[in-house]
């Protein structure tokens, strides 16, 4: 025993040499052939192999052996090449059970069942040894490998040869680990000094996809893989799509919760896989995809973005075991230089769609301030012809009112131009660039007027199958008209003073309340206040609508003007109908000055246009007018008749002969009567109520 003892103390001196391991010019043959002489004294051999666990305990590689004849491994595969190729599935080994710390020996291979198996695996006796043992190395925290040493004589080893083997197993493991460790420490070293390399490619363009397969080529230089992948998670953090990838899987985008590990990227831990095949749950879609695209190993870690984990950068490899902890570390430097360069992408892309924005803007706004000027000259005040004092007087008041929010009521006869005053004063207004929305509350029943004014929710009644904003949410900072306000039911009119007093309102069928935020401006041909009188309008809802009532002149009032709207008629309605523009004879123009003009402006636009149709392209005459003649009776004499009677009547009595003599000349047909009197079928209706006369 004194003698093993010797020899064991010659075994720790010649593993002293373990100082040379330091260098790169380490030599695991030579190393083990120093070994071999000093293990000759206590252990017959004629080969001895060491073999390295990898950290995982999945796989092993030869760190060293030697053998009569043979010292050094033909292929010089070791261990400390580092090398992914160098090494073995434990499956693969004779004695795995040496890996679990278990020591063996086999007497004779030709009579032992474990010596008949596996005899081309590197490391495990080859052809011509009859026995060998097989002893666990422990390291620091674990088993790192095994010593195995082998004879081509059978039954040569005995239990004492087991124990001083374990002896020598226990002088030799620490060595091993430190060697590998240093040799390991040195490579993970020369490895991230690569790393930069990948930081210059991403440099060289802010599109990372551009930049991928000479991004994949830097990266290779410090990381075998067979896939690279950069995938995107979307905002909903529900989707991973893949954004470049070389040697892309055959699909390439899954839905994140569909894979097994989504969780532990979603915690910022990166995920490292050596098998799919056994780590991967097949119960995940996206986890049988992996597989089914031949995925066996990969790392995958999270890019963090403003505090969140935006993307994951990933390598993957055919086989299993195509990474370790060294390739995590590296793939998670490489990882933050990826996560620099996508920024500065994005950056760049932020600042790119922000010019185009800007330009955007700009055109957007220049049209704007070209269809504002375009809609101003269409709807604004000039547009508005007429030189009367009473209509100057009107639109004065209109203009000044205009940039106010204030409420405005315009009153006057139907067809005296309503509409267009309540377009001018929004286009003046400070709320031009909002919409002006109008709605006639004569022209809809009181459920109607009620549902277009307030909007409905799907379901509010029947035939409600979608919900649909009302008028009060369409004109949203803009101007609301309400035309014939007059006309509306009372209880509707109880609803809309709410509005107009709580500035909210909720749609027809609905529970949420809304904001009105809108200018009002309200029109009518009634007397409000008598309506107000008979209890057909509320007194309260008056008092918020006229707060600065403009009254626009009949037609008939406003003398010259009628010739000079009916010259615009004929210039603008000749040209669409290919008439060129005929100019007016004297008894057309005398006409047009003592014509009643119960329909107003709308009853002159209607007669040029009667006039332009049967005219032959010369002068228009008084007869090609087609007027009302119980406005206007035949003669000279007839005419200061009817003039006089014009000037004694009340204007209601005069609308009510109007009408009259236009149902007469119509033989009772409503269409053709409003069609005279330049007004709409309902309009004809409205008044025939209100003036007592009968519907059939």
């Amino acid at each position: 025993m004194a003698e093993a003892e010797v020899d064991l103390g010659g075994i720790v001196g010649a593993v002293a040499a373990r100082a040379r391991a330091m260098t790169p010019e380490f030599d695991p043959g030579g190393f083990l052939q120093g070994l071999s002489a000093q293990l000759h004294g206590l252990i017959p051999h004629d080969r001895v192999t060491v073999l390295y666990l990898d950290e995982g305990g999945r796989t092993f590689s030869v760190f060293a052996e030697h053998a009569a004849g043979d010292a050094a491994r033909a292929d010089g595969r070791y261990t400390l090449s580092l090398a992914r190729a160098n090494r073995y599935s434990i499956a693969e080994a004779v004695s795995s059970c040496v890996f679990a710390g278990q020591a063996e020996f086999v007497r004779d291979a030709q009579s032992d069942a474990r010596g008949m198996a596996g005899t081309a695996v590197p490391g495990v006796p080859q052809a011509g040894l009859r026995a060998w043992m097989a002893l666990p190395l422990m390291g620091v925290e674990r088993v790192i490998g095994a010593l195995i040493v082998g004879s081509t004589v059978p039954d040569v080893y005995t239990e004492a040869h087991l124990a001083t083997g374990r002896q020598i197993a226990d002088v030799i493991g620490p060595v091993i680990e430190s060697i590998v460790l240093v040799h390991t420490e040195r490579r993970r070293s020369q490895r991230l000094r690569v790393v930069p390399e990948v930081a210059r490619v991403l440099g060289t363009s802010l599109n990372v996809a551009e930049i991928f397969d000479r991004l994949a080529a830097a990266v290779r230089l410090v990381l075998d893989f067979d896939i690279m992948a950069t995938s995107l998670l979307e905002s909903d953090g529900m989707k991973r799509w893949l954004l470049v990838a070389e040697g892309r899987p055959v699909r390439d985008e899954a839905r994140f919760e569909d894979f097994s590990f989504a969780a532990r990227l979603l915690a910022r831990e990166p995920v490292l896989m050596r098998d799919c095949e056994s780590e991967l749950d097949l119960a995940y879609p996206a986890d049988r995809t992996i597989l089914e695209d031949g995925i066996r190993s990969f790392v995958a870690v999270p890019l963090i973005f403003a505090d969140k984990v935006g993307a994951l950068l990933a390598f993957a490899k055919r086989q299993p075991d195509g990474f370790d902890k060294s390739d995590l570390e590296v793939v998670e430097e490489i990882a933050q230089h990826v996560v620099v360069a996508i920024q500065h992408q994005r950056l760049a892309e932020e600042q790119r769609r922000l010019a185009v924005a800007e330009v955007r803007a700009q055109q957007l706004e220049r049209r704007v301030q070209r269809l504002h000027g375009a809609l101003s000259e269409q709807y604004g005040f000039g547009r508005i012809l007429g030189q009367a004092p009473s209509l100057r007087e009107a639109l004065e008041r209109a203009a000044r009112v205009a940039p106010e929010e204030t409420p405005v009521l315009l009153t006057g006869e139907s067809g005296t131009g309503k509409e267009l005053v309540a377009q001018a004063i929004h286009y003046a207004s400070r709320r031009a660039d909002g919409p002006c929305v109008a709605i006639n509350c004569a022209a809809l029943s009181e459920a109607l007027i009620e549902s277009e004014l307030f909007g409905h929710e799907r379901g509010a009644f029947t035939g409600a199958d979608r919900r649909k904003p009302g008028r009060f949410e369409l004109a949203a900072g803009g101007t609301l008209f309400l035309d014939e306000v007059g006309e509306l039911a009372v209880s509707v009119q109880a609803k809309l003073l709410r509005v107009l007093q709580e500035h909210e309102f909720v749609r027809v069928g609905g529970t949420v309340t809304l904001k009105a935020d809108f200018r009002l401006i309200v029109a009518t041909n009634r007397n409000l206040t008598d309506a107000m009188a008979r209890g057909q309008f509320r007194e309260d809802l008056y008092y918020r609508l006229s707060v600065f009532p403009i009254h626009l002149p009949p037609l008939r009032e406003r003398g010259e003007d009628v010739v000079l709207l009916a010259q615009e008629f004929v210039r603008r309605l000749g040209e669409r109908m290919g008439k060129g523009q005929p100019g007016l004879s004297r008894d057309a123009r005398e006409l047009l000055v003592t014509y009643a003009w119960p329909g107003n402006i709308r009853e002159l636009q209607n007669a040029i246009e009667r006039a332009l149709i049967v005219s032959d392209g010369g002068l228009i005459t008084a007869a090609q007018l087609g007027l009302i003649r119980s406005q206007l009776p035949s003669g000279e004499a007839s005419l200061a008749v009817a003039n006089h009677d014009a000037a004694a009547a009340t204007l209601q009595e005069l609308e009510r002969r109007a009408i009259a003599a236009a149902l007469a000349n119509a033989k009772g047909n409503k269409t053709a009567a409003a069609g005279a009197l330049g007004i709409t079928r309902m309009r004809l209706y409205t008044k025939l109520k209100r003036l007592g006369l009968p519907f059939q």
